[in-house]
């Protein structure tokens, strides 16, 4: 079933918030089994919502919208839909209803809230259970259109609850069948190039999906059907073969949440010591949920003096190696597990740029040193003359490498 995704309103299109809406339904979708065709962000316009409506309805089977259900006068996708459908806005006691349990335990109802009871006469009308916006389901000439709040919470509570099941039992989509890699060691072009015989002799129907990221490629190898599931597993045995030891893993994770995985697992600590990376090794780390059963601290030591006296690094090595080299990163590393008190420690020391760099260590040249228990790899990487990425680059490869080592 092909489907569009509208987002409404003029503070997506003017870049005051961000349309994390979109991303997050049409993954959802996807798994469902629906093909999302298109995703469009539009203004709180009475016009362009129309024509919206009018231009998807040719060529798909679902339109869900997100945005402009609030309670301001700014807020206008409910009485614009009226039009659109030739109906008009009547009050709904059930509605009412809910948003009274919605609201009671942290205000009270006022004109502007009471006012969301109302709703299109000519739809199905489906409770927000954590808003006070309803949503509201068209079905019409086959297809369906339904409207839903632009909140993300409220969004998503709805569309799991409600909107997902409701749509699967409509039109049962074929299901979506996917595998996921985790490939390092390549460029997109140069994984591309290296499974460009393998993608080219994959039936109909069969797709290879390359999504990068620095430092790694996540790769997706996808069909439609459950009836081709022996196929897919055909597939993916062949990939196994192609990559051998550069997959990392064949789960759709993160770095950070594969390492942090597999040190829960072993029972192992982790600590950090970033000059380089500036602490983002501890943040994308402590950014998955239950992080402090593993990892105990970093220490982010930019100046030379801080490298000296918290870390404890040899005054002589930065003098004679300097700060970017072998040495100090495994220094670093053995400061950070000693003060720590962890079991694996990452160090990140370089050059992030775009100044800084010379003839001999250009922009880009890091080091990263870990350590898990008396072993240690040290590394030297050359990486790109952006900053941003060379810090989300030097941060990934950082945990790869130690997941190597921790096997």
């Amino acid at each position: 079933m092909k489907t569009a995704i509208v987002t409404i309103g003029d503070e997506i299109l003017i870049g005051q918030i961000v349309d994390t809406n979109s991303a997050w339904m049409a993954h959802k979708l996807t798994l469902a089994g629906f093909e999302v065709t298109e995703t469009q962000s539009i203004g709180d316009n009475a016009k362009q919502i129309k024509d919206t409506i009018d231009c998807l309805s040719g060529r798909v089977d679902v339109i869900l919208m997100t945005g402009g259900l609030g309670p301001t006068k700014d807020d206008i996708t409910k009485k614009t839909l009226c039009e659109y459908f030739g109906t008009e806005l009547a009050f709904d006691d059930s509605v009412l209803e809910n948003i009274k349990n919605v609201i009671s335990s942290f205000t009270s109802l006022n004109e502007l809230t009471r006012n969301q009871a109302y709703v299109p006469k000519d739809c199905v009308v489906i409770q927000n259970k954590v808003g006070t916006a309803p949503i509201t389901w068209f079905d019409y000439n086959g297809k369906v259109l339904v409207s839903m709040p632009g909140v993300p919470y409220e969004m998503r509570y709805v569309m799991e609850n409600e909107i997902l099941p409701r749509l699967q039992a409509k039109f049962d989509p074929e299901a979506y069948l996917k595998r996921v890699f985790i490939v390092r060691g390549y460029t997109e072009s140069a994984l591309a190039m290296h499974l460009e015989d393998f993608e080219n002799n994959l039936p109909e129907g069969f797709g290879l999906a390359y999504l990068p990221s620095p430092g790694l490629v996540k790769l997706r190898l996808f069909v439609r059907g459950e009836h081709r599931l022996d196929e897919l597993d055909e597939h993916v045995k062949k990939l196994q073969g192609l990559l051998g030891e550069a997959i990392l893993a064949e789960k759709d994770l993160p770095a950070e949440k594969l390492l942090g995985q597999r040190l829960f697992e072993k029972g192992l600590t982790l600590g950090t010591a970033e000059s380089c990376t500036g602490g983002n090794i501890a943040h994308m780390i402590t950014s998955i949920p239950g992080s402090s059963n593993y990892f105990k601290g970093s220490v982010v030591s930019y100046a030379n003096e801080e490298k000296i006296n918290i870390l404890h690094v040899a005054k002589e090595s930065l003098d004679k190696f300097g700060a970017v080299s072998e040495a100090v990163a495994i220094e670093m590393a053995q400061g950070a597990q000693r003060i720590l008190n962890v079991d694996c420690s990452i160090a990140t020391t370089g050059i992030a740029g775009p100044a800084g760099g010379t003839e001999e260590k250009p922009v880009g040249t890091v080091w990263i040193c870990t350590r898990y228990k008396d072993k240690c790899v040290a590394q030297k990487y050359q990486l790109g003359r952006y900053r941003e990425s060379n810090i989300i680059r030097a941060s990934n490869l950082g945990m790869v490498q130690l997941l190597d080592m921790l096997g």
